[in-house]
């Protein structure tokens, strides 16, 4: 199978698969092949059909009701994409750590929300994605898959197109797009390592404030292992297991160490102006390429100025 931006006749790009049928598919209806071969949602597959997007065999359109023949080459073509109304482009520079045609991964500086919100109408990530993606050319919105705090910094995986979207989607559902973090927490960290096991919910009478709730909260885990020790704090690295809202600020304050600069949580904001957490690295296989994927982002100055030497990433 290969994935590639196509251009269409208005001059955008938008992605397209190309796929050659082999002897095992022989006979498959082209509606079969879609959901059991390439994943295309029953959402995807109407957008395809009605919104301005292609089913072709061989250079010509066809048909779900297609039996496919060995040795045909399937095209799907995508339809464009149109952002919503209150999604802007605001050029921006953007610490792009990598790029293909189905998705970038982006290092987010702190202070920077990840989305338009009513308090952050602008100047968000996604406005500066998609007026990258408006100077490419490229037919799609913004699709965040992992979004961060305002004011937590590090890796924020996009995704180009809503086909891509699915398929990370499918993949943090099934735990398989690993995230680690550096985080300072308050005080000493006796345990070497340890893994948190509370469920997270809403605070009641907050719209943002999450806490451990044992009642109704949702499942939360996280795991950390301590790097180093200081006078007042320690230093970890931390996975997440799920992707609870302010998990791992809600769940290191709960156990009594909240992230240094977490005024929010109970932290202290002394020595750092923003919550202490850095999302440092995304590992996953590449959901089209197989190709293992370990993406790194540096710590940026004010979290490594909490340190006595900046952390030799690859020695985590």
């Amino acid at each position: 199978m290969v994935f590639k931006l196509e251009r269409g006749s208005a001059g955008e790009e938008r992605g397209r698969i190309n796929v050659t049928i082999d002897r095992n598919n022989q006979g498959m209806v082209l509606r079969d092949f879609l959901r059991k071969e390439l994943h295309v949602s029953h959402r995807m597959l109407s957008a395809i059909k009605y919104k301005g997007g292609h089913l072709r065999v061989d250079g010509t359109d066809r048909t779900v009701r297609h039996v496919l023949q060995e040795g045909e080459v399937l095209s799907v073509v995508f339809p464009p994409e149109t952002p919503s109304g209150f999604l802007r482009g605001e050029p921006m520079p953007l610490d792009i750590v990598y790029e293909d045609d189905f998705f970038l991964v982006i290092n987010k500086p702190a202070g920077m929300p990840s989305i338009p919100s009513s308090r952050y109408p602008s100047g968000t990530l996604a406005n500066g994605v998609l007026a990258y993606f408006e100077s490419k050319h490229l037919a799609s919105t913004v699709h965040i898959v992992n979004r961060l705090d305002r004011n937590t910094s590090g890796l924020l995986l996009v995704a180009k197109n809503r086909f891509s979207h699915e398929r990370f989607f499918k993949m943090q559902k099934r735990r398989e797009l690993q995230r680690r973090y550096l985080a300072v927490v308050g005080g000493r960290l006796d345990d070497r390592e340890g893994v948190i096991d509370a469920p997270i919910g809403r605070r009641a009478g907050s719209i943002i404030e999450r806490c451990v709730d044992w009642q109704t909260g949702k499942r939360a885990l996280t795991s950390y292992r301590v790097l180093d020790h200081f006078a007042d704090a320690t230093l970890i690295v931390i996975r997440l297991q799920t992707g609870r809202t302010h998990q791992i600020r809600v769940h290191f304050a709960s156990i009594g160490h909240p992230l240094l600069g977490d005024e929010l949580y109970g932290g202290s904001t002394a020595r750092i102006g923003r919550q202490a957490l850095h999302s440092f690295e995304l590992n996953f296989i590449h959901p089209f390429t197989d190709a293992p994927m370990r993406l790194h982002a540096c710590c940026p100055d004010d979290f490594a100025s909490l340190l006595r030497r900046k952390p030799i990433l690859d020695a985590i």
